[in-house]
């Protein structure tokens, strides 16, 4: 059932507050519809901490807060609207190198990193595959 991102917002609050359950925010995460800004063609992503970072965005206010501070002026820019699951389990592992997704980054105290680890992408495409499993990690 897709939903939108209100829904994971909430999730992401309750997280960041220190309640909640990060296995939660996870099935919130791949529910929500996500707006992902475009660089012309592609998806719009930035590279930190030795990993590629997918934006998503939970609803149009949280993707204009971005807008306001990375395109220049009143240019408009284009998204996609993509299921969580999507990104996480098809458009990450074929990036080929260790990607996640970054949530509402633009968002003071609201923004949330799905890093590429099992129980968030596909083993073939997390970084500690192999390891002993864990609670997925979701970061703030």
């Amino acid at each position: 059932m897709e939903r939108s991102g209100a829904a994971l917002a909430e999730r992401i609050a309750e997280r960041r507050s220190g309640v909640g359950d990060p296995r939660a925010l996870v099935g919130e995460m791949r529910r929500a519809v996500l707006l992902v800004p475009m660089a012309g063609d592609r998806l719009w992503t930035a590279r930190m901490g030795g990993v590629r970072w997918i934006h998503g965005f939970t609803d149009e206010v949280a993707l204009a807060r971005f807008v306001r501070h990375h395109v220049p002026g009143d240019q408009p820019l284009e998204y996609a609207t993509l299921l969580g699951a999507r990104i996480v389990d098809e458009i990450v592992p074929a990036l080929g190198e260790p990607a996640g997704l970054a949530v509402d980054v633009a968002t003071e105290d609201g923004a949330m990193f799905f890093p590429p680890v099992v129980g968030i992408v596909p083993e073939s495409a997390a970084v500690d595959a192999g390891e002993a499993p864990a609670a997925p990690e979701v970061r703030a």
